[in-house]
This record gives C-alpha cells, sequence and structure tokens, in this order.
C-alpha cells in the first residue's frame, strides 16, 4: 500500500510539460491532480500586502498639526513610546508619503492605527486617513481624498498597546503606478466615539494594499 502511494505521488510531481502547466499535490486525503497555469502560478503570489508606518516616520501637518515627535518613557530600560500626541480641542493632523511599488494595482487601501492612551479609563478616539498620488511632473498642491475614519475605546490601562479593528475602503485620489501618495491622518474630535478627555498618543499606522504582479519589473 505504501508502495502505491509512493507511485502515485511520484506521477502527480512529474509536471505536464506539453501543456506547459505545474502539478500540485493534494497533502491530504487521496491525491489529486490540480495543475494551474504559469501566469496563475505566478499571480497566485500578488494579493493583499502590507506596510506600517511609524509616528516617526510623519511630520504634524504646518497648518492645525498635531504635537511634535516625543520619546516618552516607561520605565527607565524599557521600551520608549515614539508617538505623536493628538489633543482633544480640536482636530490635528499629520502627514506621510509613500511610494507604493509598481505592482500595487491603485485600488482601494484600509489601514489600522496603533496607539496609547495616558490615562486609565474607557473612552474612545475616532482616527481618520486621507490620501491622494501624485505623478511625475504635476503638481503636488493638490487635496487629498474623502477620509475614511476607525474608531476605538480605551481599555482601562494608560501605556496599553490599543489596535483599532481594519477600517473600511479609502479611496486614493489619482492613484496610479509610479507616484508618490501623500496621507495625512487626524484624529477626528467631532466623531460621536471620540470622547477622550486627554491626548491620543499615535504609535504608527498599517496600511493595507492589493498587488497584481509578482514583482515591480
Amino acid at each position: 500500500m505504501a508502495d502505491q502511494k509512493i507511485t502515485e505521488l511520484a506521477e502527480l510531481a512529474t509536471p505536464d510539460i506539453a501543456a506547459d502547466w505545474v502539478p500540485i499535490v493534494d497533502a491530504g486525503g487521496t491525491p489529486t491532480t490540480k495543475k494551474i497555469t504559469p501566469d496563475n502560478f505566478f499571480n497566485a503570489a500578488a494579493g493583499k500586502q502590507t506596510i506600517f508606518i511609524p509616528a516617526g516616520a510623519m511630520r504634524p501637518t504646518v497648518s492645525n498639526g498635531c504635537a511634535d515627535l516625543v520619546s516618552a518613557e516607561t520605565t527607565a530600560g524599557r521600551p520608549d513610546m515614539i508617538v505623536l500626541d493628538f489633543d482633544t480641542g480640536s482636530d490635528e493632523h499629520a502627514q506621510f508619503q509613500v511610494a507604493f511599488p509598481k505592482a500595487w494595482n491603485e485600488g482601494t487601501i484600509t489601514f489600522r492605527v496603533f496607539w496609547t492612551s495616558t490615562a486609565t479609563d474607557t473612552d474612545g478616539v475616532a482616527w481618520a486617513l486621507q490620501g491622494v498620488s501624485v505623478a511625475d511632473d504635476a503638481t503636488i498642491d493638490v487635496a487629498y481624498g474623502t477620509a475614511v475614519v476607525v474608531t476605538d475605546d480605551n481599555i482601562s490601562a494608560a501605556e496599553d498597546m490599543l489596535v483599532t479593528a481594519e477600517s473600511g475602503a479609502v479611496t486614493i485620489t489619482s492613484a496610479a503606478a509610479d507616484t508618490m501618495t501623500y496621507f495625512r491622518i487626524f484624529r477626528d474630535v467631532s466623531n460621536a466615539n471620540d470622547d477622550m478627555g486627554e491626548d491620543a498618543r499615535l504609535i504608527g499606522i498599517k496600511l493595507f494594499f492589493t498587488t497584481d504582479e509578482l514583482t515591480d519589473g
């Protein structure tokens, strides 16, 4: 029986060169032949990707900016928090930019925010993100796209790592390959969930985007 199984697997592992397909052996149950074309094989490696932008890679906007970047100590010899502080009185903003890989499909993106608080309470914050892409030889003096908001709540402990759910889809204005994409993140204090009386401390943001090519070639 074991010899028969080995023979079956060996037969399945032999590529069908004439058809230019690649066989894939199903690891579970009875071996079956699954074939995909080379194009599909490479495209299978494309899909949803992530990139993390730490607060240290962001800057307060010139107008209505958040506080400057600070290193806040937890306990000596333990991790410092590299954060941007957003207060509760008005919408405050920070900016960063990303040159997405050419393999980006120029579609919508989503995001998750990593943040913390100085207070021991359970009140909430609303984070918003908007973006615009700028091509070579085009003006940078352009308006951002529509902001998308994601909300989160403190969990009764200061200095806890807090991570939002993944946001809804963010449409990037003028999205295209080989562009620079500018993002603005801000605290939306007019949102009903934003009832924190203290600063919201931004640690970073994870962007989710989709690629439709294996490489940037």
